[in-house]
């Protein structure tokens, strides 16, 4: 073993990986609960999925629970797909379960690369594949490239699917309305705005919202409810598993036609 075989076996495996993933059935952006969700029951379906995440640590905001105290809440509706990931769930009351956020974060990591979705960390996309009227994959850099404002040209990943599941932003989806003008399946036919704190609802819209917004094109968690104009909730997830779970059901569907 010396220092060269270190650097070759990472710089070949990673290049290996990244060539074998430049096309595939569904990218996600962003891993979050959702997202992570959404991936391990496509990759246990059989479909191609990569997923993308712009921090270097994935997981979305499930780390810090509520305000640093690192548990979080789910309702008794979400309990088997934690059971799906082994993430344990403690009865509290009124219906809702404590899960510790470090387990459930790194639960739903591992279940999602175990099922064989590929993730790439510290990678952002900045812009979209639009191709005879359908979203056709994105445009990707590294983070610190993004962020440094570095003038580097990014690189390019297609699919037939692609879901937003970046969090309060849906910034994929806004990209895709911005910049190829196109009306999304909302009442106003663009991105509607995430609506205040009002966690009951906004468990209930989480999922209402989940879906395709343009051929192509999806959102699940707080990403569709800023799309649709939901409620936030706040460190309550059962809204956003469930989300992930139906809107991998509906890429599933789509691309099975």
């Amino acid at each position: 073993m010396n220092e060269i075989d270190i650097s070759r076996i990472i710089t070949e495996r990673f290049f290996e990986k990244f060539r074998q993933n430049l096309a595939v059935d569904v990218v996600i952006v962003g891993a979050g609960p959702s997202g992570l969700v959404a991936a391990h029951d496509l990759a246990k379906h059989g479909r191609r999925v990569v997923i993308i995440e712009r921090k270097l640590a994935p997981g979305g905001g499930m780390w810090g629970g509520g305000m640093l105290f690192n548990e979080v809440v789910v309702q008794s509706d979400a309990l088997p797909i934690l059971r799906d990931f082994g993430i344990t769930a403690r009865e509290r009351d009124n219906g809702l379960f404590s899960c510790d956020a470090v387990e459930m974060a790194s639960g739903l990591i591992f279940g999602a690369v175990r099922a064989g979705a590929v993730l790439f960390n510290a990678v952002s996309v900045e812009d979209l594949i639009f191709r005879e009227g359908r979203i056709a994959g994105v445009v990707v850099n590294w983070t610190p490239v993004v962020r440094l404002e570095m003038h580097v040209d990014p690189l390019m990943i297609t699919s037939r699917a692609v879901l937003d599941a970046t969090g309060h932003p849906a910034e994929v989806v806004a990209t895709a309305a911005r910049k190829a003008g196109i009306r999304l399946a909302t009442p106003t036919g663009g991105v509607m705005g995430e609506r205040p704190m009002w966690a009951e609802r906004g468990e209930q819209s989480t999922v209402e919202n989940t879906g395709r917004y343009y051929p192509g094109l999806y959102a699940s968690g707080m990403a569709a409810n800023n799309v649709q104009g939901g409620f936030r909730m706040g460190p309550i997830f059962g809204g956003m598993l469930l989300s992930g779970r139906k809107v991998a059901r509906w890429i599933h569907d789509d691309l099975s036609d």
